[in-house]
Formats: C-alpha cells, sequence, structure tokens
C-alpha cells in the first residue's frame, strides 16, 4: 500500500480536485484504508498530483529525424519526401525503431507520459513483397519496438499503420503483430474486462491498435481489409484527417472530402480517433459527434508546420471527445505533451472560444484515453490504473500562481514533473529517470545514426 501525502492538489479528474492522500494498492487507486493497514508513504509535498499523461497520437520513429533541413514549416507534399529521404537513409530496421523508441518514450516519461500511442508507418524497403519474409520483418519491428517501452516502464499503444502498403502485406502484418505481442486478444474484450477494447496485454501496459495514415496514402482495400483486423480481435481503429495535404489529394484524386471517404469506408464510428481535424466543417463536425468518433488533437505539429489548427472547442460542443498527441518529431521536435497542452489553450481563441486549463489538462488525460478504449487511464478515481505524476509547484516559476492546476500549464512551459508512477511503480524519481540513463539512450541513437 502507498500513501501520496501532503499535495497541494490531487487532480482526480477534470471535474473533481481533493487535499486528501491518494492510497495506491496492487497498481490500482484505491479508496483510504482502515488507519492500521501498513503502507509507506510517497511525500508528494509542495506538488500537484494528476493523472499520467496520454499522449494520443506520436510517431515514435521521428524521434531520431528532428529539425532536418527541408522540413521546417514548408508543405506537407515537400515534408513527406524530405522525411522519407531520411528514413531510407538511415534503413528502418529493429535497431533503428529500438533507439528511437527508446528515446521518445524516455523523453514522454520525463516529461509526464505514463502512456503513448506510436503510430508506426514506416517499414523496411520491400516489406510488402517480400512474403513471410516481409511479415516477419514487420513484426520484428513491432517487437522491438514494444521491449523498449516496457523496459523503461512506460505504457505503449502499438498502432500498426500503413502509408502506401500493399493492403494485402498491410493486413497480415497487423494480424501477425497482434498474435505477437498480445496473443491475440479474442473476442474484443481487453484486461480491463470493457468490451471492444481488445488487443491489451493481460498487465495492462501494452495495446495494438490498427490505423492506415489517410486516405491521402492508403486505398479503401486498405482501409477494408485493416478493418477486419480490428474487428476479429476488438481492437481500436486510428487514422488521420483533414491536414492540407489529406483534403487536396481527396478532392483531387476523389473529388470528395476525407471524412466523406472515411464515412463510406466505415471509418466514422466509435471505436475510430482521428488525429489532426484542422479543416473541418460545421456538418463535418455534426457528423463526427453522431458517429461517437474521438479526435487527437495535435496543435505542437499542426500550427509551426502550419497545417491548421483543429477547432477544439467547436468538438467539444458538439459532443466530440477530444485527446491530445504530440504527433511526431519530425514535425513538432518534441515529446512534451504539457508543453503542447499549454500550446493548445494559448491558440484555442483564434478559432473559436478559449479552453479553459482544466478542459485541456482533462483532453490530455482521460480525453485522450477515451479514444484508446482506456476507461482505466487518465483519471485517479478508485480503481483507476495508478499513473500519476508529482509537479512541483514551490519554486519561482510557480510564485504568485493563484490557480496551482491552471499554472501547470500557463507558468513554466518546460515544466517536468519531479516524480512519475506507472502501475504503481516508479518510472522517474527527483526528475531522474529510472529505467535506462539518458545519455545512454542518445549515445545509442547516434551511433545507430551513424551506422
Amino acid at each position: 500500500m502507498l500513501e501520496f501525502r501532503g499535495a497541494v492538489r490531487v487532480v482526480v479528474d477534470e471535474a473533481t480536485e481533493t487535499t486528501d492522500s491518494l492510497f495506491v494498492d496492487g497498481g490500482r487507486v484505491v479508496d483510504r484504508p482502515a488507519d492500521d493497514v501498513p503502507r509507506e508513504v510517497v511525500d508528494a509535498g509542495g506538488c500537484v498530483v494528476t493523472p499520467g499523461l496520454v499522449n494520443a497520437h506520436h510517431h515514435l520513429l521521428q524521434s531520431g529525424f528532428r529539425t532536418l533541413p527541408g522540413t521546417r514549416g514548408v508543405p506537407m507534399a515537400d515534408w513527406l519526401p524530405a522525411m522519407a529521404a531520411a528514413y531510407g537513409a538511415a534503413r528502418i530496421d529493429p535497431s533503428l525503431v529500438a533507439a528511437t523508441t527508446a528515446v521518445g518514450v524516455a523523453e514522454g516519461l520525463l516529461a509526464g507520459v505514463t502512456t503513448v500511442a506510436d503510430h508506426q508507418l514506416n517499414w523496411p524497403a520491400g516489406h510488402g513483397d517480400a512474403g513471410q519474409a516481409g511479415v516477419d520483418d514487420t513484426v520484428a519491428i513491432a517487437v522491438s519496438i514494444a521491449r523498449e517501452a516496457a523496459a523503461l516502464g512506460g505504457r505503449l499503444v502499438f498502432v500498426r499503420g500503413s502509408a502506401r502498403d500493399d493492403p494485402e502485406a498491410a493486413a497480415t502484418s497487423a494480424e501477425a503483430i497482434v498474435q505477437a505481442l498480445v496473443g491475440g486478444a479474442s473476442g474484443g474484450v481487453s484486461a480491463t474486462g470493457t468490451a471492444g477494447t481488445g488487443g491489451v496485454g493481460d498487465d495492462g501496459m501494452l495495446q495494438v491498435a490498427v490505423g492506415p495514415a489517410g486516405v491521402h496514402s492508403d486505398s479503401r482495400e486498405t482501409f477494408a481489409l485493416l478493418d477486419e483486423v480490428a474487428a476479429r480481435h476488438g481492437l481500436r481503429r486510428r487514422t488521420q484527417a483533414n491536414e492540407q495535404v489529406d483534403v487536396a489529394i481527396a478532392l483531387e484524386r476523389y473529388g470528395r472530402r476525407p471524412l466523406d471517404l472515411l464515412d463510406d469506408w466505415g471509418w466514422v464510428a466509435d471505436d475510430v480517433t482521428i488525429a489532426h481535424l484542422c479543416a473541418v466543417t460545421d456538418d463535418e463536425i455534426a457528423r463526427l459527434a453522431r458517429a461517437g468518433v474521438t479526435a487527437t488533437h495535435a496543435p505542437g505539429c499542426d500550427l509551426p508546420m502550419g497545417w491548421g489548427i483543429a477547432p477544439v472547442a467547436a468538438l467539444r460542443a458538439a459532443g466530440v471527445t477530444v485527446g491530445l498527441g504530440t504527433s511526431g518529431g519530425g514535425s513538432n521536435d518534441a515529446g512534451h505533451l504539457l508543453a503542447d497542452a499549454r500550446l493548445a489553450m494559448q491558440v484555442a481563441p483564434l478559432v473559436g472560444p478559449p479552453v479553459p486549463a482544466r478542459t485541456v489538462l482533462g483532453m490530455a488525460t482521460a480525453g485522450s484515453a477515451a479514444g484508446l478504449g482506456r476507461p482505466e487511464l487518465g483519471h485517479l478515481r478508485p480503481g483507476a490504473a495508478a499513473d500519476l505524476c508529482l509537479w512541483d509547484v514551490s519554486g519561482v516559476a510557480d510564485a504568485g500562481v493563484a490557480d496551482p492546476v491552471a499554472g501547470l500549464l500557463w507558468a513554466s512551459p518546460g515544466r517536468r514533473p519531479r516524480e512519475v508512477w506507472v502501475a504503481g511503480r516508479p518510472a522517474v524519481r527527483e526528475g531522474r529517470l529510472l529505467g535506462a540513463d539518458e545519455r545512454d539512450l542518445v549515445a545509442a541513437l547516434e551511433r545507430r545514426l551513424r551506422g
């Protein structure tokens, strides 16, 4: 039994806060035990305690490819081939994704991210044409990513993505990856007992989903075949829509907007999360809300690249649950979700009414978790997974702050948590990563990129 004691504020969820102790047992948040129950006390003095942040949209591979020449503030039609050339030169294989994953997951943990959804879109050259050998290559990639996340103590949602892959090859690979990572998770029931969230490992630390990059890169057949894999295993489905290149290509190729195509292809549904959604109409927002689609806002990617701003207030007002993601290092350059939460709050008035700090913090926690079909994540009510962050608010960066919860976002843009716990186990103490030495992770990535 753990007791987190002395916090300035415990943010239980978007609507509930307390100054009482928080109790954890067996990796779960529990009600206050009887006074005579033995416990280990964790000093949370001077801290705001929040649920662990949930990064609902990342491309961990891009952690090795930041600030590349020709990739900053350019049209997506220029950005995509520039990134592809860099991947090709580096040769995507298990050793590369191991190094980029370790850096990306570590960066997230040090910034309070306890769960990251990795939309893996890029695979070894020719993987779709090599039969079983090609499938085995993709499985090795997935296993390597999962192994690195586990070693650091972070939760991973591995999204078997596709970007111009052969449809049959993508589906065969997705099936094999489900079997390799979580053993099939048949029946569409997760380890938490929640219907429709299959693909979750027994301890809840690993989940598998499927996700074509978008209608700009993947065909109707790809969406259909990955849909079949998802239906067979109860997996969540994820894709991207309504950034500038997506809309332009859909109109040019099909004469229709991306969400019209996704609707026709069966991907406007309550098990689907769509990232970005910058250029959406009122009618499209209403359609998403009726269908129960969840959204992921990625302002740290879309805004600096000039790809648009999702109308978060309008989406939420219509009833769409909105989560938050960083997207990848090739566009964002950072995996600091709280910084992106701050940015989301700052840019909201450019496309609608302001969005309060607690609402945006809720997007970065429960909102993101909802899109993953993970009701045990993103809050600290009894029964929740014991994923939590201790944010020290006792220093000069928070001096004069009247509301310490709002101050988490408004003050100290580069804020890092003092401690991070995942499933009741410490992953960061006194600002230091416990699962590895940061310098070793950086050196490993540099060696691999040079090699």
